[in-house]
């Protein structure tokens, strides 16, 4: 159903079982996959696609302009996968030349309200980002993380799967996949044993990450430390993964424990 004071470009793309609410504005490079539900009051600009089955609260801005300085009304994109809860007061804006051209959210977020996702970053799926989270430019959240509220992800940083942000925590550093991270300039304080345990992961694995965590962070030098490592923990695929992360070419330091 679509409501009659809702306001869609006829050049729109809507597919089959979209609703959209009351003064709703829907602009002429916006395709919308089937059974997308936006509520009253929402707007989505640019060239934007929006998956299937998304839901979209009132007062959501989706495809604006990037908040970018360099941006002069290039063609850039924002391109929104399934199943995803936008919540009120969201902001997502598309990509820049300067970064690739396209931001991308997967699939399965819960994005509550408030919650800001800048120009060219990569959003992964079944990822929980908290009231007033504000997610800078370039930026990488992989898979099954979760943001805190009011925390603040800067610009070209690295968030890895499953790792869990505090809330208020400012994020200017790297954080390695399944880690716990607060601060308000943060470090890292472990591993989220409770959400591997949640996913049925084997416990030898989880036991695996533990004792390899201790060794890559006992000192500041990790390049070192993982020189040290004996090659078989990189038959965990945990530690594989946190390996693989830390190598990575990246613009961001890797977050690390507070040593002293």
């Amino acid at each position: 159903m679509i409501h009659k004071t809702a306001i869609i470009d006829k050049n729109a793309q809507i597919s089959d079982n979209v609703e959209i609410g009351p003064y709703s504005t829907i602009g002429p490079n916006v395709i919308i996959h089937k059974n997308v539900k936006i509520q009253s009051h929402v707007n989505i600009t640019g060239f934007t696609t929006i998956g299937k089955d998304n839901k979209i609260y009132p007062f959501a801005s989706i495809g604006n302009d990037p908040q970018d300085m360099k941006y002069n009304g290039e063609k850039t994109e924002l391109v929104i996968g399934d199943k995803n809860t936008i919540r009120e007061y969201t902001t997502i804006n598309p990509g820049t030349l300067q970064g690739g051209g396209v931001t991308k959210v997967g699939n399965n977020n819960l994005i509550m309200i408030g919650a800001h996702i800048a120009h060219d970053c990569i959003i992964g799926n079944n990822i929980v980002i908290a009231n007033n989270a504000a997610i800078a430019g370039h930026a990488e959240i992989q898979d099954y993380v979760i943001l805190g509220g009011n925390c603040g992800v800067h610009q070209f940083t690295r968030i890895g799967k499953m790792a869990m942000i505090g809330g208020m925590t400012g994020v200017s550093r790297d954080v390695i996949p399944y880690g716990l991270s607060t601060g308000n300039r943060n470090v890292l304080n472990g591993v989220n044993l409770v959400g591997l345990r949640r996913v049925k992961t084997p416990n030898k694995e989880i036991i695996g990450l533990s004792e390899t965590y201790k060794e890559i962070f006992k000192t500041e030098n990790l390049n070192e430390n993982l020189e040290k490592l004996n090659p078989s923990v990189r038959e965990n695929p945990l530690v594989n993964e946190v390996i693989e992360f830390i190598n990575k070419d990246k613009k961001r330091p890797i977050c690390t424990p507070n040593l002293r």
